[in-house]
């Protein structure tokens, strides 16, 4: 009933604009000339369409991690690989819930101004330190696979030598050039809505890898020669070629943080919310579990796909194990530019949140300025382009930060942003939806103790084994 409220107040436009007071906030649309609303939020009329904001959300959840997806399902078997995949993306979809409840009462779309209103000042800086620690980390990850996977496609495209001097071989230069030309022009963008092109052709870029994952699982034969190190006369163990539905291994408990962390996607909910034509909750949760449920069918196809290639002998990067069976293969070449595509169109989408935590931090209140806009993107892929240039590994850095930030965006935070905000005399502590919140916090509190014990472990044993010679 109440959308059909709303259905019709929307043919009266702005005349009927104050007759909505009345409605609850969480089910109506936000007033765009609502006087206590943040005017840096509301100086504009949405207009991105619903495909435009299911391509721009679901760029964001797609990254680097869907290489590593098959290693996963081979370090835990099919079938518990799904039940967890099954679990994260539904857990994510009750996350954008939390978020969109939170900012319906409140008549805010901003996750920092979220942490101010539950938590005043500190929570909004926390908030805002946790989506720039996050997303600076992203964009670094994407801009190094251009410095290490560029070169490699250029070597193989001119039939030059690894070793050769030319400074177009170089990363490091090339991670200049592909910022200055590519990543910077569409950082200049004034509202991320208009990303959404850009934003579709890294998906097809995406949908294309994962059609060659599925063409080679019929293409190539197992066992293969080049990892089993077996000689003709020498025979196989009997599971090289046999696909496992349960196991559990020493690396069976990465899983769950590697597949969390790739549905990450909650900095940006809220901007696209921001810029979505008819802005609805409904129609805001609906692109939410589009996007979401899009990268579950294409991570679990280019998961099982890469896995029954390979099987046992599958490794963290898939494409690098596609190129140890063949590395001039036209084809793997092929997506690998594709997947340097996909990933130098992400980083924009990811720079929006980061520009928008540090307006809400330097520059609270302050209208739409093309000076900050320009000034705050440079500094930005500045930083990040001497963080990849100057850190030769920063695996622990990004390990660290994942296993904090994290479960932070998609767990803790909007659960207590929703138990915070939700007036108590509507929802009181004893209720359901607040204890299934409590629940939800309670879990991402886990998983991150959990993700900083297996770094701390890995880090035990890296120094046991530096001390221990080979």
């Amino acid at each position: 009933m109440e959308l059909q409220k709303l259905s019709k107040g929307n043919q009266h436009h702005e005349a009927d604009v104050p007759k909505e007071g009345g409605v609850l906030p969480e089910k109506a649309k936000f007033l765009h000339h609502k006087s206590n609303a943040p005017s840096q939020f509301t100086d504009f009329e949405g207009k991105t369409s619903f495909a435009m904001s299911v391509f721009n959300l679901s760029n964001a959840i797609m990254g680097s991690g869907i290489l590593g997806l098959s290693y996963a399902m081979s370090n835990t078997g099919i079938v518990l690989f799904l039940i967890l995949l099954t679990c994260i993306a539904c857990l994510s979809c009750y996350s954008i819930h939390l978020l969109l409840c939170s900012a319906g009462v409140v008549g805010i779309r901003a996750y920092e101004q979220l942490g101010l209103r539950a938590f005043g000042p500190s929570g909004k800086i926390l908030a805002a330190v946790i989506i720039t620690l996050h997303n600076i980390g992203a964009m670094s990850s994407y801009l190094f696979i251009v410095k290490y996977e560029l070169p490699l496609v250029i070597q193989t495209f001119l039939g030059q030598s690894a070793s050769s001097d030319n400074w177009f071989m170089n990363g490091n230069y090339l991670i200049i050039i592909v910022t200055v030309c590519i990543i910077f022009p569409l950082a200049l963008m004034k509202h991320l809505g208009y990303l959404g092109y850009s934003s579709g052709f890294s998906l097809c870029c995406m949908v294309f890898f994962l059609s060659v994952v599925i063409y080679k699982r019929f293409n190539i034969s197992c066992p293969l020669e080049v990892f089993g190190n077996f000689s003709v006369n020498t025979s196989l163990p009997d599971n090289t070629c046999t696909a496992k539905f349960f196991t559990i291994n020493q690396e069976t408990t990465y899983t769950i943080p590697i597949l969390a962390f790739a549905f990450v996607c909650h900095p940006e909910v809220l901007p696209i919310y921001t810029e979505l034509s008819n802005p609805t909750k409904r129609r805001m949760q609906n692109i939410g579990n589009v996007s979401i449920m899009g990268m579950f069918i294409m991570y679990f196809f280019t998961a099982i796909f890469g896995y029954l290639t390979f099987y046992e002998n599958t490794e963290a990067e898939l494409l690098h194990t596609y190129s140890k069976v063949d590395l001039l293969d036209t084809l793997i070449l092929c997506v690998r530019l594709a997947v340097l595509v996909a990933v130098t169109l992400t980083v924009p989408v990811v720079l929006f949140p980061i520009r928008r935590a540090l307006l809400q931090i330097l520059f609270p209140g302050k209208p739409f300025h093309w000076l900050r806009h320009i000034a705050i993107a440079v500094c930005l892929l500045f930083s990040v382009n001497l963080l990849v240039i100057f850190v030769p590994n920063i695996r622990d850095i990004f390990g660290i930060i994942g296993a904090t930030t994290a479960p932070s965006l998609i767990f803790i935070l909007p659960g207590l942003f929703y138990i915070r905000i939700i007036p108590s005399d509507q929802e009181p502590m004893n209720s359901r939806p607040k204890i299934q919140a409590s629940c939800f916090t309670a879990l991402g509190f886990i998983f991150m103790t959990m993700s900083l014990t297996f770094i701390g472990i890995d880090w035990l044993s890296g120094e046991n084994r530096s001390h221990g010679g080979h």
